[in-house]
Formats: structure tokens, C-alpha cells, sequence
């Protein structure tokens, strides 16, 4: 009993540790203006407990959980105004979607050829979004799902940095004191959380039941945005249920950056850094082109364009002025074709390079 008794004495203080600091930060990048802070915190402090050899995890649980929130948040901003643009400019939607890909698979092949990293590994890696699935099957296509996961999670803070940076000097605020009891806890309507709390269930439970790829996010969000589009109910989510969702997914990214794999990635450092810089330059410079030839605000155009995380780009325009239904259109659409392109496309470049199967890995095996 003493044992059990240590034991939860120290997992209460080391979660409660990363809790305090991480809300400490979030409240510091909040006072700074940027938009998605409550991400962002968390994600930073996240990677720094995780490289000072914490051995906290988010589980596959919390991580459902908090993307399920996600979708509903998606879904809330839905208008019919988004399907009408989707059929009326599918052609925009697809080509766009398509040059980001093909800008991805470029530079992946680049680097495979190059061996910067061991087998296939840099084209799982640099697919822009579905980092958790990129990384889930480059271990059976020939790369080293470590160092996926360095890449695709390093491109994701990166991004939202970013376009957090960017929207802070961009958008226009609210004005709303994030800090007072009035911002956190607003009245709400009991049985519409409900009714959102058992669509978020429900839709993320089907998704991975089904084993739909980001079903925990998008299987809610379809079902939630149908029901709110119909008007058969109303999605709310108070501040502090959202805040709660956005700490999650940034630890559960900051936590996975290791310090095995980032001391095993220090030898490419500066070649997957520039890599990514490069593809959010290529990705802007189609953000400029959407502006100017097809009058989207830039900030939208930025965020429906740019190479991160379809979650982590959800919460960023969520917490701005933009058009969100634009925006996860354009993601959402890039998801799907990264899943079904991207797994074909690495085994065909697979075979192209020869790559050696005994490649070495982050441990030195071989």
C-alpha cells in the first residue's frame, strides 16, 4: 500500500508540474497576443520535459479525446456557404492541394537520394499533415518511424509558430480579457454540451472503430457539422472545455520529441530545418497567388496552404478572424489525398532508390 500510495505521490506531482508551467506559459503567449496559445504552452513545455528525460506520455485516450473536441470545433464554424465554394471551385481546392504535395514528395526524394536520413525515411516524413498516420506506416515502408516523427512534428511547431506569429500581427483581437471568470466560465446551455459531448463520443468512437484515418477528428466533425448545418442542434463548447482539448494535443506532441531521436537527428539538423523552411516558403508563396488572383485574405490563404497538422491548424484559425470553412476545406481535402498518395508513392521511391533494409537506426542497429 506504502508503494502504490509513493507511486501516485509522484505521478500526481510530475503531472501537476507540467499542468502549473504549462498554463504559466500559455498565460505568458496569451498576454503576448498570440492566437493559440493554450497550444502552443503546452507543445513547448512538453518538448523541454520530454529532452530533460521525462518519461510522460499522452495516451491514445487523451489524444482521441481532445481531437474529437477538435472536430466539433470544426463543425460549429461550418456554413452551407463552404459546399456550394467546394463544388463551385473543386478545380482550385484539388490543384492547390496537389502542388503542396507534389512541392512534399519533391523534397523528400531529394533527400532520400541524398541519405540525409536512413531509408525512406525523409519521404514519410515530409508529407504535409496525418503526421500521427505518416509515422504509423513508415515503419512497414522502409523508414525509421522515430525520426517521422522528429520530422513531422518538428514541420507541425514550426507551422504553428508561425502562423501564430502571423495571425497575432494580421488579425484584429476581440478585446476579450482571456484572463477573467467571465471569458472561461460563460453561461451555457446544459443540454446542447450535452448533445456536443455525446456527438464527440459517438463520432469518435465510430471513426476508429471503423478505422478511419483521423477518424477521431473528422468522423465527429462530419457528424457534427451535418446536424448543425441541418439546425437539428447546437454545438457548444465552453472556453475552458476547448482549453483542456488544446493542452492535450500539445502535449502529446511536445512529449514525443525524445531525446534519442532529436540527438539522432542532430546530424541532419540543419538539412530537415532548411527542408521545412523551404516548404512553408513554397506553401506561401501559393498563399500569395490566392490572394492575389482569387481575392482570399491573406491570413486564410496562409492557414489553408500552409504544412502543418490539421488539428493544430484548426485551433490557430479558430482563435482568428478568418474564413475556417475555407481553411479546413482546403486541409481536410490534403489529408485525405496524403493518405491514399503517400503510401503508394513511397514504395515507388522505394524501389527506385534500392534502399538497404538493415538501415541503421537512432540506437545503432543495423
Amino acid at each position: 500500500m506504502t508503494k502504490l500510495a509513493n507511486w501516485a505521490v509522484v505521478f500526481v506531482k510530475r503531472w501537476g508540474l507540467l499542468l502549473l508551467i504549462s498554463v504559466a506559459f500559455a498565460a505568458l503567449l496569451e498576454v503576448l497576443g498570440l492566437p493559440a496559445a493554450l497550444l502552443l504552452g503546452p507543445m513547448i513545455v512538453g518538448i523541454v520535459f520530454s529532452l530533460k528525460g521525462s518519461s510522460l506520455r499522452i495516451g491514445k485516450l487523451g489524444f482521441y479525446a481532445a481531437q474529437t473536441m477538435i472536430g466539433c470545433l470544426v463543425a460549429r464554424s461550418l456554413e452551407a456557404d463552404v459546399l456550394f465554394d467546394f463544388f463551385h471551385r473543386w478545380w482550385l481546392f484539388l490543384s492547390v492541394t496537389l502542388l503542396v504535395l507534389g512541392i512534399a514528395a519533391a523534397q523528400g526524394w531529394v533527400l532520400a537520394r541524398k541519405q540525409v536520413l536512413p531509408g525512406t525515411t525523409a519521404i514519410w516524413g515530409t508529407p504535409p499533415g496525418a503526421a500521427s498516420v505518416m509515422v504509423i506506416l513508415s515503419e512497414s515502408g522502409g523508414g525509421d518511424p522515430r525520426l517521422v516523427a522528429f520530422m513531422q512534428y518538428l514541420r507541425v511547431l514550426m507551422v504553428a509558430g508561425t502562423a501564430s506569429v502571423v495571425a497575432a500581427i494580421t488579425a484584429s483581437h476581440s478585446g476579450v480579457s482571456v484572463t477573467s471568470a467571465a471569458y472561461w466560465f460563460p453561461p451555457f446551455n446544459l443540454i446542447a454540451l450535452l448533445e456536443t459531448l455525446a456527438i464527440a463520443a459517438f463520432g469518435g468512437w465510430l471513426g476508429i472503430q471503423l478505422k478511419i484515418p483521423g477518424g477521431a477528428l473528422l468522423t465527429p466533425l462530419a457528424i457534427g457539422g451535418a446536424l448543425t448545418l441541418s439546425g437539428a442542434v447546437e454545438l457548444v463548447q465552453p472556453p475552458w472545455l476547448l482549453a483542456v482539448s488544446y493542452m492535450v494535443l500539445g502535449w502529446r506532441i511536445g512529449l514525443g520529441f525524445t531525446l534519442a531521436v532529436v540527438q539522432y537527428a542532430m546530424r541532419a539538423f540543419w538539412r530537415i530545418l532548411f527542408s521545412i523552411l523551404l516548404l512553408m516558403a513554397l506553401c506561401g508563396v501559393l498563399a500569395i497567388g490566392l490572394v492575389f488572383f482569387f481575392d482570399i485574405d491573406p491570413l486564410t490563404a496562409y492557414l489553408a496552404t500552409s504544412p502543418g497538422g490539421l488539428d493544430s491548424v484548426a485551433i490557430i484559425a479558430a482563435s482568428t478572424d478568418v474564413d475556417i470553412g475555407l481553411i479546413m476545406t482546403f486541409q481536410t481535402l490534403r489529408f485525405l489525398l496524403v493518405l491514399v498518395v503517400s503510401p503508394m508513392l513511397a514504395r515507388t521511391l522505394a524501389k527506385r532508390l534500392l534502399v538497404d533494409a538493415k538501415r541503421e537506426t537512432p540506437d545503432g542497429r543495423r
